[in-house]
């Protein structure tokens, strides 16, 4: 594998540089004084904001972006071999890195970085971290999956020796990484389409708990199923936390305000309980916020500074981020599209003030859809009424005989109401028609439903 020399700035160039984590770490090369370059497909703020602190940004993807200054190549798992400037490089023998690779050798320029895995939470968790470390004034570097409003972005790029990354385990992405805390939020299957099931699922954790090293430290949720099996064999330290059982970090006298956020105590071992205030919905969130107040710890942050974090920590965008109101509907939408996901928002808008839970779902990739459609009906089944729109492709093409019209019939042999319509546009008309004053309305899913209810707030 290319090592870089972060000493000696190259010229860096990234196909699919407007990509959220793309895009973030290019600016870091930029800050280090990189001359970078870029493609995307389409023209955006994350592109506009690169070109403004010197970026090439190419819109449209050839052959002829990759000059002979570039002595780099950099690319997302979403690009393949028939890529032109893919393709154009190999030819040319220029040294390629992945979009994770990089990602780890940017880690090792740090004192102490952080990654944040889990088949779930990964976004939520690496924000409540940051906003943690940010309340303290320790001028990290971040690198969220969302939108953190606090820091105008998904990158923050600071002079200290902290570095928090989520760690994504889609093609083993995590697997180039080098943390010195590791945190594993829950393990369940997904990206069935890479995946075989999960035992490799489960493997691929425990080699990225792996990684760490004899002086780092495994924070994870003693709640996955056997969770030693991934423990086993480690040399570094394992802190524990969960909602129940003998874990280092656990909740008790949990309550819920009018909108579902949660009030705790928190009992550490060897420390004295503390009272935690979330300003994020869900059962859910509580498990986050324990891995989050288990890292600060580690770290040792001032509880007072983590707590005040936690309390005003409103979410990151597309995470149960309310949109606004429409003729006194509340719509919110969220980037559920897992079955667990979808369970652990819909319950947490149980909580949240409506008369009738109306969910609008865009299911992702056919594989997905598939591979887990008895689990997807019996999740949604949570909401009073279900809207389905297509399947969100994403990187797919064959749809494997799956439509949303077999969800939908799934769901209906739930005994519940469920509609689907092929367009947004036919979706939003049917919720002006049918959904009243006190309603309580969420758009679901990774793709890009979230335009329905912006469309619906913009008439």
């Amino acid at each position: 594998m290319y090592q870089i020399d972060f000493k000696t700035p190259i010229h860096v160039h990234f196909i699919g540089i407007g990509g959220i984590s793309m895009s973030g770490l290019a600016e870091i090369l930029l800050a280090k004084g990189f001359p970078v370059s870029g493609s995307d497909t389409k023209q955006s703020p994350l592109t506009d904001d690169l070109a403004c602190k010197g970026a090439l940004i190419h819109i449209g993807q050839c052959a002829q972006n990759i000059t002979s200054s570039i002595a780099l190549v950099v690319y997302t798992a979403a690009i393949h071999p028939d890529n032109p400037e893919y393709a154009q490089a190999k030819s040319l023998g220029l040294p390629m890195l992945t979009r994770a690779e990089l990602l780890g050798q940017i880690m090792k320029t740090y004192e102490t970085p952080i990654a944040i895995s889990g088949t779930h939470g990964k976004t939520t968790t690496t924000s409540m971290i940051s906003e943690m470390l940010l309340k303290a004034n320790t001028d990290p570097t971040l690198s969220i999956g969302g939108i953190l409003k606090d820091i105008g972005g998904n990158f923050r790029i600071g002079h200290s020796g902290y570095f928090v990354t989520e760690a994504c385990e889609y093609t083993n992405s995590f697997l180039s990484f080098f943390p010195k805390i590791g945190v594993i939020l829950n393990i369940e299957e997904d990206h069935l389409d890479f995946f075989k099931d999960l035992a490799y699922i489960r493997n691929s954790f425990h080699r990225f708990a792996s990684l760490l090293p004899a002086d780092g430290t495994l924070v994870i949720n003693a709640d996955i199923p056997d969770y030693q099996m991934i423990t086993a064999g480690l040399s570094c330290k394992v802190v524990t936390f969960g909602m129940e059982g003998d874990c280092d970090y656990t909740p008790s006298d949990i309550t819920y305000d009018g909108h579902a956020c949660a009030h705790y105590t928190l009992h550490r071992k060897n420390a004295a309980p503390l009272p935690v205030t979330l300003n994020v919905p869900g059962r859910h969130n509580i498990a986050n916020s324990l891995a989050a107040l288990a890292v600060s710890d580690l770290l040792g942050l001032p509880c007072e500074a983590c707590l005040k974090a936690l309390q005003e920590f409103s979410g990151t965008d597309r995470r149960f981020e309310f949109k606004g109101r429409l003729n006194g509907i509340s719509i919110i939408d969220d980037y559920a599209h897992h079955p667990t996901e979808i369970t652990a928002t819909l319950r947490a808008a149980m909580n949240y003030p409506h008369k009738t839970l109306w969910c609008v779902f865009q299911p992702h990739t056919y594989t997905r859809t598939k591979a887990f459609l008895p689990e997807f009906a019996k999740a949604l089944s949570l909401a009073d009424k279900v809207i389905l729109a297509d399947i969100y492709a994403a990187r797919e093409t064959d749809t494997l005989g799956i439509s949303s019209l077999t969800l939908r019939d799934e769901i209906r042999k739930l005994g519940k109401e469920c509609y689907y319509f092929p367009t947004f546009e036919k979706i939003q008309s049917f919720i002006l028609e049918n959904c009243i004053s006190g309603d309580l309305l969420i758009t679901m899913g990774a793709g890009d439903v979230v335009k329905i209810g912006e469309n619906l707030l913009n008439k």
